[in-house]
């Protein structure tokens, strides 16, 4: 696993988490998950800057742009949870 995502804060995590209940649903590689929706969700701030200040996302006002680790991060996530499930 790439280093830029050992020992991520739970808040950090929370939006690899999202991003993988994306990817579930859609079955498509997520490259993007909403930041801000104007309906009460809302990215934990001190996840996306931690996220930020590790060069694993761009955020702007309302969406998070993954980088090409936290995209594969999200994978990973994915697949333990798979895992997990099948155990």
């Amino acid at each position: 696993m790439a280093t830029n995502t050992q020992g991520l804060s739970d808040k950090a995590l929370s939006i690899f988490t999202f991003a993988a209940y994306h990817r579930f649903l859609s079955g498509e590689r997520v490259a993007a998950v909403v930041r801000r929706d104007g309906h009460g969700h809302e990215a934990d701030p001190d996840g996306v800057a931690e996220l930020e200040q590790r060069g694993l996302l761009t955020a702007s006002e309302t969406r998070l742009s993954l980088g090409a680790e936290a995209e594969a991060f999200v994978e990973t996530v994915v697949d333990a949870i798979r895992r997990a499930g099948a155990a």
